[in-house]
């Protein structure tokens, strides 16, 4: 079996990296539950550590569900959230090793080695969960769709108005649709390669 990886063309890489911009407002063209079900189709397949993917999902809608999110986001990120068709609360599963069973079958005792290590299981969860954020952020790209990824708000609130048994933490929260007017700030530099890159 020929394991030989193509490169992404141009516009595969502008889509992904290049051109890849954070929306700050929205058109109200809808996005399908078709669509955000694509969204983690495509990154539930990247890797994580021990396949132990840590990264659990809350898809929120306008309405009601989404006026209680808009009350835990920060000033400078409610009218964005509010102006988006759909929202991506990322969380992660503090109790993700209880999949591993059926996540990593060779090798099932894992699950009670993260069982009996608090640290050990928080540290793997955070990271792997940061690592997939990263992922479903690519993935909204990948479909087509412009991601608001934000950072700003009330973790505590959130966590306690939407997971009130303590079992998933907020990471994340990302803002999803088609761009709207004006939706992207002047582009930033980019660190040069010689501050960037070190080689031995």
């Amino acid at each position: 079996m020929n394991a030989a990886l193509k490169p992404l063309d141009p516009e595969g890489r502008h889509a992904l990296f290049t051109g890849a911009r954070t929306a700050n407002t929205f058109a109200d063209t809808p996005v399908s539950d078709a669509e955000l079900s694509e969204i983690w189709e495509l990154a539930k397949w990247a890797p994580t550590s021990a396949n132990t993917q840590p990264l659990r999902v809350l898809f929120v809608r306008p309405g009601e569900g989404r006026d209680r999110l808009v009350n835990h986001m920060n000033d400078g990120n409610r009218a964005k959230t509010e102006s988006a068709p759909a929202v991506a609360v990322l969380a992660m599963d503090t109790r993700f090793h209880e999949h591993i069973p059926a996540l990593l079958p060779y090798k099932p005792e894992l699950k009670d080695v993260f069982a009996a290590d608090e640290t050990k299981r928080d540290e793997t969860g955070t990271f792997n969960a940061i690592l997939q954020a990263g992922y479903f952020i690519l993935a909204i790209r990948a479909v087509g769709l412009a991601a608001g990824p934000m950072a700003g708000f009330d973790a505590a609130g959130l966590d306690a108005e939407f997971f009130p048994d303590g079992r998933f933490r907020s990471i994340l929260v990302v803002n999803i649709g088609h761009p709207g007017e004006n939706p992207w700030f002047a582009r930033l530099p980019r660190l040069h390669h010689d501050d960037a890159l070190h080689w031995v």
